[in-house]
C-alpha cells in the first residue's frame, strides 16, 4: 500500500486567494466539458475540469454553492470563491465521492492532462 504522503499533491485557489485547495493522488478524470453551463460559467467554449476522490482534496476558505439540476435531472451544485466568485468545485449526485476541480484554477496550469473532450455538440 502507497502511503499518501508519497502520491503527488497539486494546489490551486481563487483570483483572490481567499479559497486555497490541496489534492493528493492521480485524478479520476480529467477531460473538457462543452455544456452550455459550462460554456455559460466560463465565457467560453468549454471549461477544464479534474475529478478527484472528495476525500483526497482539503480546502481553505469558503465556498458558496449554487445548486442547480444537471441534464440528468439530478442535482449539480457549482462551487465558486464567496469573495471573488471564481468558479472552483463541483459536485454531482450522479458521481458521489468525487470533487471536480476546475483546472484553469491549478496553481500549475500544465497539470491538467485531459482525455476527452464531452458535449462537444453544444
Amino acid at each position: 500500500m502507497t502511503d499518501s504522503i508519497d502520491l503527488p499533491l497539486l494546489t490551486g485557489g481563487c483570483l483572490c486567494g481567499r479559497v486555497r485547495y490541496t489534492a493528493r493522488g492521480a485524478p479520476t478524470f480529467e477531460l473538457n466539458c462543452h455544456c452550455r453551463v459550462c460554456q455559460k460559467i466560463t465565457g467560453s467554449g468549454y471549461t477544464p475540469v479534474a475529478a478527484f476522490a472528495e476525500d483526497a482534496v482539503r480546502v481553505e476558505g469558503e465556498i458558496k454553492y449554487h445548486e442547480r439540476l444537471g441534464d440528468s435531472g439530478r442535482k449539480v451544485w457549482e462551487g465558486f470563491c464567496a469573495e471573488c466568485g471564481a468558479r472552483l468545485t463541483g459536485k454531482a449526485e450522479t458521481m458521489p465521492g468525487l470533487l471536480l476541480l476546475q483546472a484553469g484554477s491549478y496553481d500549475d496550469p500544465n497539470r491538467f492532462k485531459p482525455t476527452a473532450d464531452i458535449f462537444t455538440a453544444s
